[in-house]
């Protein structure tokens, strides 16, 4: 059985998880700031907002890796069964001989 792929696509779900909470996050930070310049006295509605917003994006972020680490622990799991399976199946005696 090849896992080698697995891992691989662990890796990748995590990294565009992260890729996509960095972009959402900077694309807050910058309406946020727009936003502020252009009506400073809404200032301390928009930066509520925008902190909102961003706990949201990285909740969202840290829930994604956490199944992507899960998933990770899950293979390893499976590696380990295969590789006892294997053993056990090599190490048996051959029958009729």
């Amino acid at each position: 059985m090849e896992f080698g792929l697995g891992y691989i696509g662990v890796g990748i779900a995590a990294g565009i998880a992260i890729l996509g909470a960095g972009l959402g996050i900077g694309r807050i930070g910058g309406s946020a700031a727009e936003g502020i310049s252009r009506q400073p006295e809404a200032s301390g509605k928009i930066q509520t907002a925008m902190i909102i917003s961003a706990a949201l994006i990285e909740g969202a972020a840290l829930f994604a890796l956490v199944i992507a680490f899960l998933a990770a622990g899950t293979l390893n799991d499976a590696v380990k069964a295969g590789v006892e399976k294997a053993k056990t199946a090599v190490s048996a005696p051959a029958e009729g001989k």
